[in-house]
């Protein structure tokens, strides 16, 4: 208890909230790490880039219709979107019957008109058949990295409007860092695949799983387990809580969702990847001091007591004396916390 609380201590001081000593103890073990892209590598700040309307629509009211859509939706790429179009002082419309598809999109009525924002796989479940006639643009914008969203207008598509992140200046140290820890590094997403190969090419992520649904990343965090790995999951968004959960430890940026705060066992404050690195320090050294303590305890019993049960007497005559038993007992107790102290004074770094 005393190392797991100056640990803790430690954590706190370098932005790293640990929930319980369980959390410490798992993060020790874990192999791999699985990263979410949005939020995670990345700033966490996306904006809108590239908008790419239909011929019968301009930018403006194409953006007008999917920002209007978006302000119900609390996804950063929705909140991109929302952004740009009020730095373009475009009014937003109301919505009616707002509709959220959990890894899809968004659908509801603008001024009597259908509209739709997301995967191209969700507006065709949603009936719409043309919109190949935008993927290809998409592909461009997803090879460099940008995700697009797109957009249905009354049952037809009506274009594309791209959005991108730009990736922390940290994250190439961090990516460094833990695997120098000797962690694998896998980007979990459900943004396109293009986007996150990109994405991921950049920081020299290990491999990429895109395409996923929310159920489907705690899926696959199973399928780690089962396969003898200790994954650890980081992740700032609602669709990242299930993952959260069944990780060998979750870890929630602090910027991120309330629910993947909740969710998770270590908490970064400043959503640094670096912080993880801090993180599997601090949780090394902690149960590295616990073993050293249970040392001390140990080994001081094990001399003492037979001591103590005259074990000496038959050869030497020598009996243990109550006051020094008791001041050994003393000097085991002090030396644990001694040592536990020292980890006030471990580098994270």
């Amino acid at each position: 208890p005393m190392s797991i609380m100056v640990g803790v201590g430690r954590g706190a001081q370098e932005g790293v909230l640990v929930k319980n000593a369980e959390a410490l103890e798992r993060l020790e073990k874990i192999d791999t790490l699985v990263v979410d892209k949005t939020g995670t590598p990345p700033e966490g700040r996306p904006e809108l880039m590239d908008i790419l309307p239909a011929s019968e629509y301009t930018p403006e009211a194409l953006l007008r219709f999917a920002a209007s859509l978006e302000q119900h939706s609390e996804h950063p790429l929705a909140a991109a979107i929302v952004r740009g179009a009020k730095k373009q002082n475009i009014a937003l419309s109301p919505v009616e019957d707002f509709r959220s598809v959990t890894g899809g999109g968004v659908a509801g009525r603008i001024n009597g008109q259908a509209v739709l924002v997301g995967k191209p796989d969700f507006l065709r479940n949603e009936g719409i058949h043309d919109v190949e006639a935008f993927e290809s643009s998409a592909i461009e914008f997803q090879n460099d990295g940008k995700t697009a969203l797109f957009v249905a207008i009354n049952g037809k598509a009506a274009g594309i409007l791209t959005v991108a992140d730009s990736i922390k200046d940290s994250t190439p140290q961090a990516v460094r860092e833990l695997h120098e820890l000797g962690l694998k590094l896998v980007m979990l997403t459900g943004d396109n695949r293009r986007t996150a190969i990109s994405v991921a090419s950049r920081i020299a992520i290990d491999s990429v799983e895109a395409e996923v649904e929310p159920a489907g990343k705690a899926a696959y965090i199973r399928k780690l387990r089962e396969a003898g790995r200790s994954p650890a999951m980081a992740g700032d968004g609602i669709n990242d809580a299930p993952a959260l959960s069944e990780a060998e430890i979750g870890i929630a940026m602090g910027t991120g969702t309330d629910v993947a705060i909740q969710s998770a066992g270590i908490t970064l404050v400043r959503g640094d990847l670096r912080d993880i690195a801090k993180a599997i320090r601090l949780s090394r050294s902690v149960m590295g001091n616990i073993r050293q303590n249970l040392f001390f305890a140990f080994a001081y019993n094990a001399i003492g007591v037979p001591i103590a049960a005259g074990v000496l007497y038959p050869l030497t005559g020598t009996l243990l004396s109550p006051m020094i038993a008791g001041a050994a007992m003393s000097l085991s107790s002090v030396s644990v916390i001694l040592n536990a102290l020292r980890l006030r004074k471990i580098r994270l770094r």
